[in-house]
């Protein structure tokens, strides 16, 4: 009896995987309310049994083709106009309908963390344009991050395509919804986001090996991370490391003694006063990485209870946990998120409230972010939570030796491992063409990048099989700390670099000089940026008359004392935002020794100069991590690109 039920079993099983095998399968993309390249011929693909006859039935039409040994397929449907919605049935063994299907133009979005930034981060200041979002004719397929470092995939494990309609527009990479949407309400076409970014991510990562083959330094990192005796002998130390790590560490007192500190029946002693915001390095704290915990008692008046509520803490480095009268309301697990949490309608209590983050640093200096929001609000009222807290030490980490830091590899940081998993699966889906929004990750090394960025637009056009696919990129945005002296700049000359790939024919660069936060590598106006994308776009992908992009530094003249610069992309005439002489300018002689110089406008042309400097030989403008004022603009409202004639 046995034996027979076991035999059913197996015939069943085998029924079963023969079935399984002959479905017709399609990519994620694939998918209902997708949006489709107009204009031109798109694939449709999947996977079938080999040999397994397919029908892709669409706008009255058959288009037939077999399956091949390897179990793909790909049908190719012909240039369709913009508009929709359509339906197309693919049929084999099985039979699949996919509906709500728009044909529009597709952009495939990538970069890192200022690409990912969602709508949902900035709803403070874009908190109209998502109330009043209803463009079901825009939409989003985001891709979640994925790493391969063996070798490119066919696809990934999920993903969906979403309209831009209400808090549904909350996930969408807020610089491509701004791009989208000045693109969408000049043409009234549909425009499709394909967004594959991952913060912190360097250029290597986004590129194949193919396209990587001249630099011989990172093939070979290439090679060595598809060893899988290596990488397991990495994993292998990494868990070692952490398992000493973890047994050496101290915990943390804030949760280890009679009462947590965040209970509201704690009594804190020994406490002291520091001020928010603020890094704790600063106030007299030094060289700790650990657990701080801050404390603050405040008065709340009743007509702000009984209500929702929201707390902005500005931004925290690294991690938070946040707690309101010994309840937990929100934690952010790493630095860059601006802090704003919702506070419960029954949390709050007329008189005294306590307030009580538990903060996390791990490197460099900890504590609140100068210069953010940090208030308490609810209905018409606010509360100003700066000034100072108290605060305690709870746990002091170690330093590291050796774990996950010492022998592991981050897998998203190597070369091709997101090219592998996040583009390759999708070059058979038919675009418009990239929108790029890359390089802090790469900002170190800036000599390399020119090479790098080259690389990889040529690589992915090569991919596409298209090599007149438009490539739109971000110059970085001002950045740190500002320097009223001329100096040195990492930054600066990573823009340079990125300037420089202006040279591959149909790109263009949107300069975001001006659009920089000091204390925050993703500032807050994504709105900015994407709509100076959407400018290059509509002039050099739609053919629009207009002026796409700021002055651009052509040439210099000496003469006598003074040094002439000329600029392209200057529209209707060179400005100054403030309407003060253009600043920022810096000239040296041979000795290269910059000092700031004096300017004025002629036409289209800068004149800059300095008494001091009797032999001129070089300008800088705006070079610096974060200019304090790049001021020099086109009448169109476009900024210059900071530039250098030394080099």
């Amino acid at each position: 009896m046995k034996r027979k039920v076991i035999f059913s079993l197996i015939i069943l099983l085998t029924i079963a995987t023969k079935q399984n095998m002959a479905q017709v399968r399609l990519p994620q993309i694939i998918k209902d309310s997708m949006i489709l390249q107009r204009d031109a011929n798109v694939n449709i693909w999947g996977w079938a049994s080999p040999g397994e006859k397919v029908t892709i039935t669409f706008n009255k039409k058959r288009f037939k083709t077999k399956t091949s040994s390897d179990g793909t397929w790909k049908v190719t449907l012909p240039s369709t106009k913009a508009g929709g919605p359509y339906m197309i049935q693919i049929s084999g063994k099985n039979k699949i309908t996919l509906s709500n299907i728009l044909f529009g133009d597709v952009w495939f979005c990538s970069g890192q963390s200022n690409m990912v930034h969602q709508m949902n981060i900035h709803d403070v200041r874009y908190a109209k344009d998502i109330a009043e979002a209803n463009y079901s004719e825009i939409r989003q397929f985001w891709i979640p991050t994925l790493t391969s470092m063996e070798g490119p995939k066919e696809d990934i494990s999920s993903g969906s395509w979403k309209a831009a309609v209400g808090d549904e527009v909350r996930p969408f990479s807020a610089v491509a919804y701004f791009f989208a949407r000045k693109i969408y309400e000049k043409y009234k076409i549909p425009i499709g986001i394909i967004n594959a970014s991952v913060g912190g991510t360097p250029i290597e990562a986004w590129t194949s090996e193919e396209g990587l083959k001249d630099f011989s330094q990172v093939i070979k990192t290439i090679e060595r991370n598809r060893d899988t005796a290596f990488l397991n002998g990495l994993r292998r130390n990494a868990a070692n490391g952490n398992s000493n790590r973890t047994r050496r560490e101290p915990q943390d007192k804030g949760l280890t003694g009679p009462l947590p500190w965040y209970n509201v029946n704690y009594i804190p002693k020994g406490w002291k006063n520091i001020a928010i915001p603020g890094y704790w390095e600063d106030q007299g704290v030094k060289d700790l990485n650990g657990v701080v915990w801050y404390r603050k008692e405040i008065d709340i008046p009743a007509s702000m209870t009984g209500k929702s509520a929201r707390i902005f803490l500005g931004r925290i480095v690294d991690a938070d946990i946040l707690y309101i009268n010994g309840k937990q309301v929100g934690n952010t697990t790493y630095m860059y998120p601006q802090r704003r949490y919702s506070i419960p309608a029954d949390l709050l209590k007329p008189g005294k409230n306590i307030l009580v983050v538990k903060v996390t640093n791990n490197f460099g200096k900890g504590g609140f972010v100068p210069d953010k929001p940090y208030c308490l609000f609810a209905g018409k009222d606010t509360i100003d939570l700066t000034g100072y807290w108290q605060y305690k030490v709870g746990e002091v980490f170690l330093p590291r030796t050796g774990g996950f830091g010492g022998f592991g590899i981050n897998a998203q940081n190597q070369p091709t491992a997101l090219y592998n998993a996040m583009v390759a699966p999708f070059i058979n889906y038919s675009i418009r063409g990239f929108l790029w929004y890359q390089g802090e990750s790469n900002a170190g090394k800036p000599e390399e990048y020119t090479a790098l960025q080259i690389a990889q637009i040529n690589d992915w056009r090569n991919k596409w099989q298209n090599e007149s696919l438009p490539f739109y990129y971000v110059q970085l945005p001002g950045f740190m700390d500002y320097n009223y002296l001329p100096s040195e700049s990492n930054w600066a000359a990573f823009r340079e670099s990125q300037l420089k790939a202006l040279s591959v024919p149909n790109t263009g660069m949107a300069v975001a000089i001006d659009l920089g936060e000091w204390n925050d590598i993703h500032p807050d106006n994504k709105k900015g940026v994407g709509d100076r994308l959407a400018l290059l776009a509509l002039k050099h992908t739609y053919g629009e008359d207009l002026v796409a992009s700021g002055p651009l530094f052509e040439s210099a003249k000496i003469e006598s004392n003074k040094i002439i610069l000329s600029f392209t992309h200057t529209g209707s005439g060179l400005i100054t935002i403030d309407g003060e002489d253009p600043e920022e300018f810096a000239i040296a002689g041979a000795d290269k020794k910059f000092v700031w110089a004096k300017t004025k406008i002629e036409g289209d042309k800068i004149i800059v100069w300095n008494e001091e400097i009797t032999k001129p030989l070089y300008v800088r403008y705006a070079w610096a991590d974060n200019p304090v004022n790049p001021n020099l603009y086109n009448k169109e409202g476009l900024p210059a690109s900071p530039f250098r004639t030394d080099k």
